[in-house]
């Protein structure tokens, strides 16, 4: 791996790279190893399409000698931490390499992104520093192949069927479209360095502020100010525009993440925690609402408590736990398992529907809620590289997009305010177009 890397900060433009490859059999079975072959040639072909945009590929191109030996001193430092499982004591009591990749992509976002208080642009080395190691990260996944028929004509003319090997093919459809993701976030980001017609004061800066000016649940965050009349037309449209296009990318970095987590094992651990029956797992009053003959999800949602973070996560957790003892129940039905009960199949299905529905539309009204216990169960007892890999990317994009759209809304939110004062300080008498409040 160290080898491949140095090639990529010293031969860019070569044709052919040395791969070590993570063969496959016909059975889908692959076969994982962070550690390249020490008898690769010339002769392997370089996983990565060379035509295909890599947002994070020209990272060190250029840079002076001193700063390439420190970059490839740091990269050893950093792959000898996954190599070992975060246990630098080489006591073998570290973790699998799938979760110490997921850590380290989660781990590097917190470092770069934080938590986002403000709109502004990055700071340049903080914006090199995560091109330059999240290529180091997905490097791994040049590694991750499958073999595939490929058609081949030899010396004399014949033509014959040969395997050859390919990344594999959820790498090959995910990767490119989470590097994307992260363009067009970095992008927004860095559109907001332009002069702006909104900033922010500190609370000790801003001791007159009415206090309604800020939601409650951002009181940690900058105070957002703009003009006393509002922002203009043209600005107020621009920040719509943006807060859609972040949108789309939270959509798109949700499915990713949720597909991805689906192709992962429910680990036996969580299973072996479960309550024996939904109505358990839900408990009465909920379970009760979900099985009445007429039920209608939305009015369900809104009749429950989601006032702090912690009460959606429990929900969440338990409509989770209640999907998977139907799905059990449904599956094992044919024979003994203690699982069952004296519902019929047909009724068990019918509240599985309910519950995924139910579900679907809590992720879409809550898309920054923490990970649930089978969420993080899954994760941490994932062995497959590539899946972690693309969960971890997909989930720290969904996270800054969740960061960046919630910073938008408080600056539309600020303007709504100020517009709606200004307004009942001049007595619109109705006629509200001159704020631009609808």
């Amino acid at each position: 791996m160290i080898r491949t890397l140095t090639r990529r900060y010293t031969l860019r433009t070569s044709s052919s790279c040395n791969r070590t490859r993570m063969s496959s059999d016909n059975s889908g079975k692959y076969h994982q190893n962070l550690i390249p072959d020490a008898n690769d040639d010339d002769d392997g072909m370089d996983i990565r399409n060379e035509e295909q945009p890599m947002v994070h590929q020209n990272v060190g191109a250029g840079t002076p000698h001193h700063d390439l030996q420190s970059d490839m001193d740091m990269m050893k430092e950093r792959f000898a931490k996954l190599l070992l499982g975060e246990d630098m004591s080489g006591g073998g009591k570290g973790v699998y390499s799938a979760l110490a990749l997921s850590n380290a992509v989660t781990n590097l976002a917190a470092s770069i992104f934080g938590e986002k208080g403000k709109l502004e642009p990055l700071a340049p080395e903080r914006k090199a520093r995560w091109r330059k190691e999240m290529d180091w990260l997905l490097s791994v996944t040049d590694h991750i192949v499958e073999f595939v028929p490929s058609q081949q004509i030899s010396k004399d003319g014949t033509n014959m069927e040969v395997m050859v090997t390919r990344q594999r093919s959820d790498l090959l459809a995910n990767i490119p479209g989470l590097l994307k993701l992260d363009a067009i976030l970095i992008e927004t980001l860095d559109n907001f360095g332009q002069e702006q017609e909104f900033w922010y004061v500190s609370k000790n800066e801003n001791q007159d502020m009415d206090n309604s000016s800020q939601r409650d649940d951002k009181w940690w965050h900058p105070i957002v100010k703009v003009p006393e009349n509002g922002l203009s037309e043209t600005s107020r449209k621009r920040l719509q525009y943006q807060k859609e296009s972040v949108n789309q990318v939270l959509k798109a970095a949700m499915n990713i993440n949720a597909q991805v987590l689906s192709e992962i094992q429910i680990p036996e651990s969580y299973i072996d925690s479960l309550p024996k029956n939904g109505r358990e797992s839900l408990g009465d009053s909920i379970y009760k609402s979900i099985t009445v003959d007429s039920f209608d999800p939305l009015q369900f949602l809104s009749a429950m408590d989601f006032s702090t973070e912690h009460k959606v996560l429990d929900f969440k957790n338990r409509i989770e736990a209640s999907i998977l003892i139907w799905k059990r129940k449904m599956n094992q039905k044919d024979g003994w398992n203690p699982w069952g009960s004296g519902i019929s199949s047909g009724k068990r299905e019918l509240f599985e529907v309910r519950a995924e529905t139910i579900l679907l539309l809590l992720k879409q009204q809550f898309p920054g809620v923490a990970q649930s216990s089978l969420d993080i169960s899954k994760i941490q007892e994932n062995r497959d590289v590539g899946l972690a890999i693309q969960e971890s990317y997909s989930r720290v994009l969904e996270s800054l997009a969740f960061s960046v759209m919630s910073r938008i809304e408080d600056v539309l939110h600020a303007d709504s305010l100020t517009r709606t004062q200004r307004c009942s300080e001049i007595d619109c008498s109705g006629d509200t177009d001159t704020l631009g409040i609808k």
